[in-house]
Parts: structure tokens; sequence; C-alpha cells
């Protein structure tokens, strides 16, 4: 353990150089966890200070260039810093713990001191603050869900900036996400899937009547309570179908997971709207009951690549024991044309009922036989698949032309046994 001493005298240089500084509780941290003394964090600031290159990685810099810590070390001690800091920061929450951390923003459990109630608290991270891109999506994804009031969506409380923080307050959700439950259970049972699954769309159907899609419904974003309560997270991808101006923002650019990405968003399209939301869904549940993504490969081009143009297995093809109308809804939610996808989220909740309850998905078969029309219109031939040319003669007398052959003959053959009969009559007359 290397000497912790004079801490007092070392806070109180950081507290002269700013208070807002992350790198000021990292150095605090490696003293008092023994990975740096006083004295060699003190020759840091005074470096740092004296070139003037006060910044928000200029101590951590010193400290690993010196020796005194390794970039691994200060890795681990930056979590620990940023929830100091954000305890610091942000008036009216006490940090508890760090719940997860994604490339955009780290959530923190928190206690909402006026109310005495958990809550969530995301953060963007420092170096994405003074990016303006990522400071407005951040707080667009905090209206998008204020705007959004249903027991199946996490419900925003908060969004604003405190020092260096923005940040988003949010319900918080005690329990497990779906994917965690795919890992640990390879997939789900149908029923369970088609209970969650049902919550799922009718957020979604209450988020596309207010005017706003989703984007990047995975399995991630969809956490279960301990009552078992399906609760859509992450509004951060969220938009207005209505924000022309973001969507030309975005024009060409691929905004999604690549697993469960619908092939319009690949495109970048400008005009995505609420069916882009039933296509991910439509994965997720595949995921869900097959415990395979829809389509996988090496790296997201490749995935991607297949969204866009490989066929998919059907469901019940992988999970035998499925119900044929889960395939059915899932194909149909699916199709990478997204005129044969579901025309409402509503029309899809209805046949996810139907099949809970033992009915045949009504909706996805209509869907299926306007398609075959369709594509009969356009090219002379149904749209459905052909099985595979039997042989044999079993094969011979399956073939219509079989019989129309046999139809022939036999007429022949019941003539000439008239005329012989006639002829018969007549010599003997």
């Amino acid at each position: 353990m290397k000497n912790a001493s004079g801490l007092q005298h070392v806070e109180t240089l950081m507290a002269e150089m700013t208070k807002a500084n992350i790198d000021t509780v990292l150095g605090r941290l490696a003293i008092e966890q023994g990975l740096a003394t006083t004295e060699e964090v003190d020759e840091c600031l005074k470096l740092s200070r004296d070139s003037g290159e006060i910044n928000q990685r200029s101590l951590a810099e010193l400290l690993v260039s010196k020796g005194v810590l390794t970039r691994g070390q200060v890795e681990r001690l930056r979590p620990q810093a940023e929830e100091q800091k954000a305890n610091q920061q942000i008036p009216g929450y006490q940090i508890i713990r760090r719940l997860g951390a994604g490339a955009m923003a780290t959530v923190y459990l928190a206690r909402q001191i006026s109310l005495d109630r958990l809550v969530a608290v995301k953060v963007l991270p420092q170096k994405f603050s003074n990016n303006p891109d990522f400071v407005n999506r951040f707080y667009a994804e905090g209206k998008a869900a204020a705007k959004l009031n249903h027991p199946n969506i996490v419900g925003a409380l908060d969004v604003g900036k405190a020092g260096e923080y923005h940040y988003f307050v949010m319900e918080y959700v005690q329990g497990r996400t779906v994917h965690d439950d795919i890992v640990a259970h390879k997939h789900f049972q149908e029923k369970e899937a088609l209970d969650l699954i049902i919550q799922v769309a009718s957020a979604l159907e209450h988020a596309h009547q207010a005017g706003f899609i989703h984007r990047d419904v995975k399995p991630k974003n969809i956490m279960i309570t301990e009552q078992g309560v399906a609760k859509l997270a992450d509004m951060g991808l969220a938009r207005a179908v209505s924000d022309r101006e973001a969507a030309e923002a975005e024009q060409g650019k691929a905004f999604g997971t690549p697993y469960y990405i619908s092939p319009e968003q690949i495109r970048g399209e400008v005009d995505v709207d609420f069916r882009a939301d039933i296509y991910g869904l439509g994965a997720t549940f595949y995921h869900m009951v097959t415990g395979q993504v829809p389509f996988d490969g090496p790296n997201p081009s490749t995935v991607m690549h297949k969204h866009l143009k490989a066929d998919l297995i059907p469901a019940d093809h992988i999970n035998p024991k499925l119900s044929a109308g889960i395939a059915e809804i899932i194909d149909t939610c699916m199709a990478k044309d997204r005129m044969q996808r579901y025309n409402s989220t509503t029309d899809l909740i209805q046949d996810l009922k139907a099949v809970r309850a033992g009915e045949a998905p009504l909706q996805a078969r209509k869907k299926f036989d306007l398609g075959a029309l369709a594509s009969l219109e356009k090219t002379g031939k149904p749209n459905v698949a052909q099985p595979a040319a039997a042989t044999g003669p079993k094969a011979m007398t399956e073939h219509p032309m079989f019989w129309i052959a046999v139809s022939g003959w036999g007429l022949a053959l019941l003539l000439l046994i008239v005329v012989i009969i006639m002829a018969s009559i007549g010599g003997a007359d």
C-alpha cells in the first residue's frame, strides 16, 4: 500500500484547479485506494496546472506517462469517479450505484430525495457533452418519453443539465431484460413470449397513435418487472413521424441495431414509419421463441445485407413446438416489403391475442392472400411456394394431365364397346 497521507492538501489543490474536472475525483480515488501517493498526485497536479493543459484527461494522462498508474487502472477508476461526480453535481438526487453503461450513456440507480423514491438517472458521457448532435438527441429522448404515458413504457420524470452533466431521470424498473432471459434460458415458452410481446405491441400502439416511432425495438430494450410486466425502454432513437427535418438530416444513414433493424432503416429512407417498429418487434419475437436471431453473420454489414436479401427461416422450422400461427405472425411482421406487413399495430395485437386464444391469425392470412393476389395481377403467377416436383408412379397419378389422358382413352374405349354391341345386335337381327 502506498502512503495516503496528506490527502487534505491534495484535495485543496484539486479544488483550486477546478471543481468540474472529473480527474480531481480520480486522483483522490487513486490515493484512497493505495494506487498512488500524495506526492505523486501532487506533482502531476502541479505539472498540469503549470503547463496550462487543464482538461478532462490531463491528470490521468500525466499519471500514466509518469508510470504512477497504468491505463487499465485509470479505466477502472473512471466509472467510480463519474459516479461520485454525478452524486455531487445533480441536485435533488443521491446516486447509489451504477446500473449499466453503453456507448451513449451511463445509467445510475439514484434516490430522488424530495419524494424518497428510487429512480434511474441516465447521464451523457462528458466526451459527448460538447457535441450538439449528441446533446440534442439526448434531450429529444427525454422529451419523446415525456409525451408517452403507458403502463408498458418506462416513464420519464425529468431532464436537464447540472454543472457539466446532462441527465435524464426516469422510472426505475426493478427486474431484468428480455435479453437476460434469452441468455439464461435460450428461448421463451410460447405462452410467456406471447404475453410479453402483446404488452410491448400495446406500448408501441400507444406510441404510434401519439405520432412517435421507437426505431430500436430489441430484447435489451424490453424490461420485465418482478411481477412479469413488460416495459419498453430507451427512446434514444425515437422520433416524431412529423419531424421531417430530422428525417431528412438522417437520410442515407442506418439507425438501429443490426440484428433487429428493418430494411427501410438500413437503406436510410426518409419516410420510415410504424412498420419499422413492427419489423423490429417481429425480429425480437423470433429471437425469443427460437433462441436465435433472424439473421446472423460475422459483422453488422453481413447481417444487414441478409435483412435486405435473405429468406427468413420460418420460426416453427427452428422450434417445431411452436403453433403455426406464431410463424405466420412473425413472417408478416418481418416482410421485407413493408406493404406486406401489418396495416397497424392494432391489427398485429388482434392476431397475437387470437393465437394466444388458440385461434387463427386472420390478419396475417389476409395480408398473405392480398399479397398473392397482387403478385398474380402483376406477374400472372400467384406468390405462393410451389412444392418440389415429385417422381415415380405416384407422381404420375397426381399430375392433372394423367387424368385428362386417362379420361380420353376411357371415352374412346367406351365408344368402341358401344359400336361392337350395336354391330352384334344388328348381326343378330
